[in-house]
């Protein structure tokens, strides 16, 4: 039973010694998740496929005390081969780790089905999009997730020895996109999000046999690469207010705070009692656009 003083939210959230690993971590929704971890005294290893924005976002968001932002890499995470050279490469850092974040993904094509004839609905989804893009979009979504994760299970169920039962987890970022059924014209990425969904469900029930949890948050709209097409030179992107606003299913009327992510992160990180679950921090969107 908790005396009053251990409910104090610096120690419920306290990830100090921890060590984490971001793939995405460069950018959006993957370096928001870094921050928040390193603000509260994680040590973060960030990858991604760019290691000049991997270095730029270490280096513009390194804590002032406390944890760590670590670029490795670069990676691939749709390859083997890389996926195999970040294992080696944090195994000869670190004995375990507590966290792993899925956070790398792509957009794919964009076809709006807005004909209501059938030859024209028709001419538009198939010129616009291919098999290719699918399979990449499936690929870098949610394939790699798997893979991922499946390479990291010994370093994880070593972080959970080192902390207590099921302490070490998976965060998978997979989108609200995944789980409503307006297609916004991304087939491909909303099919993509939905096996995101369901292979985090997958994976929750069946690595609790090497006491891992993964759960997964599922974002609205959050200023990226993928929704504003572009970051500065602290590798942040903008979404303005307006953007949002004109989409018209919103509710906060605006695009999720870096701050909202990184509460959302530090809670499935803490609470070992949370195992499976998709959150959505969505800004109420999945109250207004239709679900499962």
């Amino acid at each position: 039973m908790a005396n009053t003083v251990d409910l104090h939210a610096a120690k419920l959230f306290d990830v100090k010694n921890y060590v984490c690993v971001v793939t995405g971590g460069g950018t959006g929704i993957g370096l928001m998740s870094a921050q928040a971890l390193a603000a509260n005294g994680a040590k973060v290893y960030i990858t991604g496929r760019r290691l000049e924005a991997l270095e730029k976002a270490a280096k513009s968001h390194h804590p002032h005390q406390g944890g760590q932002i670590i670029p490795l890499g670069p990676c691939d995470v749709t390859s083997k081969e890389d996926l195999g050279k970040l294992c080696d490469e944090l195994a000869s850092k670190e004995k375990h780790i507590n966290l792993l974040v899925c956070a790398a993904g792509i957009s794919g094509a964009k076809a709006e089905p807005t004909e209501e004839e059938a030859t024209s609905l028709k001419d538009k989804l198939w010129n616009n999009e291919t098999f290719e893009i699918w399979n990449q979009t499936y690929n870098t979504d949610v394939t790699s997730v798997y893979f991922t994760t499946v390479a990291l299970l010994p370093l994880l169920q070593a972080g959970t020895e080192s902390h207590g039962h099921l302490s070490a987890s998976v965060i998978v970022i997979s989108s609200m996109s995944g789980i409503m059924r307006d297609s916004q014209g991304h087939f491909s990425y909303n099919a993509a999000k939905g096996g995101t969904v369901h292979l985090t469900k997958l994976m929750s029930a069946e690595f609790q046999k090497v006491r891992i949890r993964v759960n997964s948050i599922a974002p609205g709209y959050f200023p990226s690469e993928m929704t504003a097409k572009e970051s500065d030179d602290r590798m942040k992107s903008q979404l303005p207010d307006e953007k949002i606003q004109e989409k018209g299913h919103v509710p906060m009327g605006r695009a999720g705070h870096d701050e909202e992510m990184a509460q959302a992160v530090l809670f499935l990180t803490k609470c070992a009692y949370v195992n499976g679950e998709i959150i959505a921090v969505d800004g109420g969107v999945l109250n207004v656009v239709s679900g499962r």
